[in-house]
């Protein structure tokens, strides 16, 4: 799969040759809706018999078009997650594309000319409300007027979970519950946290119950606190856990949250590598303990929970 960052103004000298299909949107967490829209547009450019490209955008459209700060977005998704998953569902091309000043002052004639007919894209697939602008100005139902018929327009109507959207946002509020399982039932895999194994107070093996401290990249979302059964992707082996996301307050007040995760049957040096966990359900929310006699018999139980949680899930 080939990424392409366009940055405006961009020569067009960079672009592949050959008509495409383009699918368009942010694509933040890659969700089922979104997995519809890839989907589509993947069937659609093999009818044809052109290439499938995904356009997504360098950051989150809030930071530009609402000023909110950098920091204070938290993404499903890394881009490099969302290439992954990209190429997972068939892209050939990815662009991404940078919100500078200049593109977000584009008006939409000149948007759709240049980066969508400018693409040499035969069909835009995208979901119904996809905007490219000015939502009044600039949305999916209006988008044909701007084609003025060099490419076919596609609208994906969005998919509905419960009666409700399949969202970006609905994935976030079932994280922020810790409602991980629905979470995942919504991004249609289990939600991914991206990070680096760093050294922590040792505390967990001084318990009895060894962990690794994960550092997770500062712009990925996290779970809500508590105890979760999570698989681990290390060293090239797929490894099952039990992790916790908290304060350790039992050890005193304040504390920064920490991803301390306990690896079953596993005890190798891991020190700085790379790690992807995989939140499969939360077993319970975070508690805080009168001493240490206490939080190793609820650590005791917590491992046993997990342990059979997976042995049922492989059952199924």
């Amino acid at each position: 799969m080939q990424v392409i960052n366009l940055v405006e103004p961009f020569n067009k000298s960079i672009l592949p040759t050959g008509d495409i299909v383009l699918a368009l949107g942010f694509f933040d967490g890659v969700h089922r809706g979104h997995q519809a829209v890839i989907r589509r547009a993947k069937a659609e450019a093999r009818k044809r018999n052109v290439k499938l490209a995904v356009m997504t955008l360098n950051m989150h459209p809030s930071i530009p078009f609402k000023g909110v700060k950098p920091q204070d977005v938290k993404y499903l998704t890394i881009l490099e997650q969302k290439n992954r998953l990209f190429e997972a569902l068939g892209a050939d091309i990815v662009y991404v594309v940078s919100l500078n000043d200049l593109l977000v002052k584009m008006g939409p004639q000149e948007f759709v000319d240049k980066y969508m007919a400018g693409l040499n894209a035969q069909a835009i697939v995208a979901g119904s409300d996809y905007t490219y602008g000015k939502q009044d100005i600039a949305n999916m139902q209006i988008l044909a007027e701007y084609a003025k018929n060099r490419f076919e327009v596609i609208e994906v109507k969005y998919l509905n979970d419960k009666d409700q959207k399949i969202s970006s946002t609905r994935i976030r509020k079932a994280l922020l519950n810790g409602d991980i399982e629905f979470a995942n039932e919504l991004l249609g895999y289990h939600y991914q946290n991206n990070g680096k194994v760093v050294h922590g107070e040792q505390r967990g093996r001084e318990l009895g119950f060894p962990t690794i401290n994960v550092a997770v990249d500062p712009r990925e979302m996290l779970p809500a606190e508590g105890i979760y059964a999570v698989r681990v992707a290390i060293v090239g082996k797929n490894v099952l856990g039990m992790a916790s996301i908290g304060r350790n307050e039992t050890f005193g007040e304040g504390r920064e949250v920490t991803i301390e995760i306990n690896l079953l049957d596993f005890s190798q040096m891991v020190y700085n590598e790379n790690v992807v966990v995989d939140w499969y359900k939360r077993l319970r929310g975070q508690v805080k303990y009168n001493g240490a006699a206490g939080l190793i018999a609820q650590l005791k139980k917590d491992e046993e929970n997990t342990r059979n949680y997976f042995k049922k899930a492989r059952e199924i």
